[in-house]
């Protein structure tokens, strides 16, 4: 078998605004390997500013997995147990070795007779370009919409009350993501202004590794918490075994780019589901090429609640898409469809 890489620059259709900045562009790495005549694609979707393997020595690395790409799966994953997107990559890349064509997970999903129900993203922004999304996604069927929240609380509380007034629990859930935005005094507060709104959850309400006060905050909110960035660079199994004991959080949100592809999502599963907490998967600005196979992992898993996958639709310069977004409901398409 032999691999290579490209480097490869997103560029968004629009600044994307989030509590880390506005991002342009976005960088990935597209692998490649190739074993009598067939080849097979994966992203490794390093996520700069975020991802644990967001370091100097990145596309070394990456040269050394493909240099050393022929060793058996247990030595590389060991070798690459602090690179989780590289090892993202390597997973798609020998899954679609196998299937070929844009396969990575054959299913119903792959063969056009299964969906995905996903939430509808609203990124951030003044509240006029909110609104605007929010509308768009309404109009389109969403039932599950997911705010980014933590920049401006006040105004961002006046659009969910606004909603909130237009639209019943029943006829819209509504979570939001603070990625770390709050204090603990202040995430005290918000968690009980969102409870008065019924929102269905909140994403990483103060920043990642806070344990003694993230499980404060778990054990007394009458808002559910998701775990998002707390759970990025957390590699030992027992680690996150005492994680999960020490916060009892009622989600945990599960990106594998971040967290060790879908070898580490499954052990994350696992051991969630020891501890009777719930869970959703979520990308992460991958390409199409990362979506499409994290799209195709997550019908696998068969969980019913809405998740968080995006559609490949931010980027000007994107590769060609496998999905096809119908409402709310996410597809494979068949090259025969298009």
């Amino acid at each position: 078998m032999t691999a290579s890489y490209i480097r490869y620059l997103l560029e968004f259709k629009r600044p994307s605004g989030t509590s880390r900045g506005v991002l342009h562009e976005k960088e990935t790495f597209i692998l490649e390997v190739e074993e009598h005549g067939k080849k097979g694609i994966g992203e490794c979707a390093i996520f700069r500013g975020l991802s644990f393997d967001d370091r100097p020595d990145y596309e070394q690395k990456l040269q050394w997995l493909c240099e050393n790409i022929d060793q058996d799966y247990q030595y590389l994953k060991d070798e690459l147990i602090e690179f989780p997107s590289i090892w993202f990559g390597y997973e798609q890349a020998v899954l679609n070795l196998k299937y070929g064509d844009r396969l990575y997970f054959p299913s119903e999903f792959t063969e056009g007779r299964s969906a995905i129900v996903i939430n509808g993203l609203i990124w951030m922004g003044d509240i006029q370009y909110m609104e605007e999304q929010i509308l768009e996604k309404l109009e389109k069927g969403f039932h599950c919409i997911k705010l980014k929240i933590g920049v401006d609380w006040e105004s961002e509380h006046a659009i969910l009350q606004k909603l909130r007034q237009k639209f019943s629990k029943d006829q819209l859930e509504l979570r939001v993501d603070a990625n770390g935005g709050f204090t603990r005094e202040k995430a005290e507060i918000v968690l009980h202004q969102l409870a008065d709104l019924d929102i269905h959850s909140i994403e990483q309400p103060i920043k990642a590794g806070n344990w003694h006060d993230m499980a404060i905050l778990c054990a007394k909110t009458p808002t559910s918490i998701a775990l998002d960035e707390e759970l990025i660079g957390i590699t030992d199994p027992v680690e996150k075994k005492k994680l999960l004991e020490t916060i009892k959080p009622q989600y945990i949100i599960l990106k594998p780019a971040l967290v060790g592809g879908f070898a580490g999502s499954d052990e994350w599963i696992s051991l969630a589901e020891e501890q009777n907490i719930d869970w959703w998967i979520t990308s992460a600005l991958e390409s199409n090429i990362g979506l499409n196979a994290i799209a195709q992992y997550t019908f696998t898993k068969k969980n019913p609640m809405p998740q968080g996958l995006g559609t490949g639709s931010l980027f000007v310069n994107n590769f060609e898409s496998s999905l096809d977004l119908r409402n709310e409901l996410l597809y494979f398409q068949n090259r025969t469809e298009k």
